[in-house]
């Protein structure tokens, strides 16, 4: 009998057989919540879910748990040195919020609110039936407003004039109001409820909202009575909003907070506000990705004439719905991927929703529609990747291999001078360009086909572009990223890395990983950086998603440790990922459930245990594997907690293709120094694993006792 060393080269290889992994490593074949450090395999540390508390109407933080409607594509965190607080933005498909003190702000920008204002242009007595206003844009045709508090009816509009007039209605007294009073648009009664159902429906004549898209209701009070009702003030009000459920011209419905407790035609008080979120028609809303079926869409010939074309992955893609989410100083730049560019203004308090930035004043030229977005450094100007292009007067068209860049130190600033440095550049190679990212004084572009470099240098060029690389375009928004200088990211069917020369990362699961991937939904592939371990995780859509075909996310991962050179995969439903930074001491990630969770916290699954496997190839014992042996001990090698229970199967065939016969699993606690056993052949294999809410180990060079026995 002899000991024999079962040494093992860090990483996971999937892409060769076991057999061949066995013979040119030996290497790990298979594993899951699991990293290497210093060569050696361990379970990953655990994660738990961080509470995000609603808001009530008035905007006063609750101790009520929320999530955020929608799946997160984008996030980032800051520390703001104006009021020192520390804050998350994250943009889902269709929603962009503030993380403050645990709370949930909406500060999705805004497509149109009812409570449209303007003034008077004379002194009214309590009878005249026509009001002279300054303005009349975006009032309704005919509706209803308030003047103190008065509310008035009128049936038509004549130049700056309000006809047919009511004074005095819904209860309130007909008054004298001073030349300049303040007229705002108000909505009378616009909830209809039916006995015993959840859905609303609400009158607003040409709002223009599309199925999908959000509103939030301001001023309404309480529909029907009785203890139980759910349509209280305070939850028709609810800062959260409602999702649309069905459409007509001048109507809607929604699902109430529950079901109604009387049937109402015309509820919800006088003086209703409704706040229309941007959807549908700024780019929001999509999920998923979805073939585009149109007239000169795919190859010609495809299906036949006159039947209705099925959707494949061949056609063009309609993408889902994303942000690019970048900080200016302490403020918020937060674009639309194929929409328009917002800003939120931290000195606006946390309430304040994002604006457009064309509106700002002194903006030139913005961009109406932008694909992605970044910041140069160190010079400092807005990138837009793919956008309308710039025309005096406004009106350019999309040019989706466009880049377009700010004045410096001007983000609002497109429009290019003889003073100042905005201008744009046209890329060659690709289609459209697909994400940028900021590097060590360069800008890395994607199309979807080339990688770019984008270098400053000053006037009267600005910029300076170089072709870096073809046959290496990123899959996605979200999957490169900058690290020290050095870029990252997932290709179509590979993986890149840049520090001054593009490279192809030897990949020994790519395979695996492309082949396993629903590459339909490549697009959903998210990247993130774990500084602490030197880890890059890129987390997509596997065949094995549970969730099918319809609106999957992502639920698995495959890592490179940059460091040891090693590759990882495992299962993990993660949509977007935020490495430590600041006041954030661990990295944190959201679900497809809207549930944040802080990484590398405790040791568990957020309470329930994890499970972390490590698995080797077959390893012959004897040269060539030209007889068969016995084992009859294991020799741990193992760091360990002294609660941890960590099991050992191992597993031995007669050749690389016979059936695994397999011995366990044994029990190694922090005490264990043999393990006896008895498994025969001319290959050996260890599958390592825990299943427990308090295990924690990493695993060092185990020993086996063997001896020669027959030739079969």
């Amino acid at each position: 009998m002899t000991l024999q060393l079962l040494q093992f080269k860090p990483g996971i290889v999937k892409d060769i057989t076991e057999y061949s992994a066995g013979k040119n490593g030996p290497f790990w074949v298979d594993g899951n919540l699991v990293r290497f450090k210093n060569g050696y395999p361990q379970k990953i540390g655990g994660w738990e879910k961080e509470q995000i508390n609603a808001l009530n109407a008035d905007g006063s933080i609750t101790s009520t748990e929320t999530t955020i409607q929608g799946i997160a594509r984008k996030q980032v965190f800051w520390r703001a040195p104006t009021d020192g607080e520390d804050r998350i933005a994250v943009g889902t498909h269709n929603h962009l919020y503030i993380i403050e003190n645990g709370a949930l702000y909406d500060i999705t920008p805004l497509r149109d609110s009812t409570d449209q204002a303007t003034t008077t242009t004379e002194a009214l007595d309590n009878s005249e039936t026509s009001i002279d206003v300054a303005s009349v844009t975006g009032l309704k045709t005919a509706g209803a407003i308030k003047i103190d508090s008065e509310i008035i009816t009128y049936t038509g509009i004549s130049t700056l004039t309000l006809t047919g007039c009511t004074r005095g209605t819904n209860s309130t007294s007909a008054a004298t109001h001073d030349s300049g009073a303040v007229v705002t648009q108000v909505l009378i009664g616009p909830i209809a409820t039916t006995d015993e159902s959840a859905t609303l429906t609400i009158t607003d004549s040409g709002h223009g909202a599309k199925v999908g898209d959000f509103v939030v209701f301001r001023g309404a009070v309480a529909v029907g009575s009785g203890l139980l009702n759910p349509l209280t003030a305070e939850n028709l009000n609810r800062r959260a909003g409602y999702q649309i459920v069905t459409v007509t011209t001048n109507t809607y419905t929604i699902t109430g907070p529950g079901a109604a407790t009387s049937t109402v035609s015309a509820g919800g008080g006088n003086a209703i506000a409704i706040d229309y979120l941007i959807g549908t028609d700024a780019g929001l809303g999509s999920q998923t990705s979805a073939p585009a079926l149109g007239w000169g869409i795919g190859g010609w010939g495809q299906s036949t004439w006159g039947t209705a074309r099925s959707a494949s992955s061949s056609d063009i893609s309609l993408e889902n719905s994303s942000w690019d989410l970048d900080l200016w100083g302490e403020d918020l730049i937060a674009t639309v991927r194929n929409g328009a560019i917002y800003y939120w203004d931290t000195s606006g308090g946390i309430g304040n929703r994002a604006s457009l930035v064309s509106g700002i004043s002194g903006a030139t030229s913005v961009p109406t529609v932008a694909r992605t977005t970044t910041i140069s450094f160190p010079d400092r100007h807005f990138i837009v990747g793919g956008g309308t292009e710039y025309a005096v007067g406004g009106g350019g068209n999309f040019d989706p291999m466009l880049v377009r860049w700010s004045n410096q130190e001007d983000f609002t600033v497109f429009a290019p001078t003889a003073t100042n440095t905005a201008g744009d550049q046209r890329l060659q190679i690709g289609t459209e360009i697909v994400t940028m990212v900021s590097s060590r004084e360069e800008t890395i572009i994607s199309t979807d086909e080339a990688i770019y470099g984008m270098t400053f240098v000053g006037p009267p060029f600005i910029f300076s572009f170089r072709l870096l690389a073809t046959d290496a375009g990123a899959a996605g928004l979200n999957t490169m990223i900058n690290i020290d200088g050095n870029v990252f990211w997932m290709g179509r069917r590979n993986f890149f890395t840049y520090n001054g020369v593009v490279k192809e990362l030897v990949c020994p699961v790519q395979y695996y990983v492309f082949d396993r991937m629903q590459t339909d939904y490549i697009d959903k592939v998210v990247v993130g950086h774990n500084k602490k371990f030197k880890e890059i995780t890129w987390f997509y859509v596997s065949n094995d998603n549970s969730a099918g075909t319809i609106n999957p996310e992502p639920d698995s991962y495959v890592t490179y440790n940059y460091v040891e050179n090693a590759w990882t995969i495992g299962t993990m439903d993660r949509t977007v990922w935020l490495d430590s930074f600041g006041a954030r001491e661990v990295p944190f990630a959201f679900d497809p459930n809207g549930l944040l969770y802080n990484h590398e916290t405790g040791l568990t699954d957020n309470g329930s245990a994890m499970n972390s496997f490590i698995e080797s190839s077959p390893r012959e014992i004897t040269q060539n594997g030209e007889r068969l042996f016995m084992i009859d001990k294991i020799i741990p090698d193992v760091t360990m907690s002294s609660d941890t229970s960590l099991y050992v199967d191992l597993n031995a065939r007669k050749y690389p293709n016979a059936t695994e016969v397999t011995k366990g699993p044994f029990t190694i606690t922090s005490t264990t120094q043999k393990v006896s056993t008895r498994a025969k052949g001319r290959q050996i294999a260890m599958k390592i694993y825990s299943s427990g809410t308090t295990d924690e180990w990493s695993i060092g060079d185990f020993r086996v006792n063997a001896r020669e026995d027959s030739l079969r």
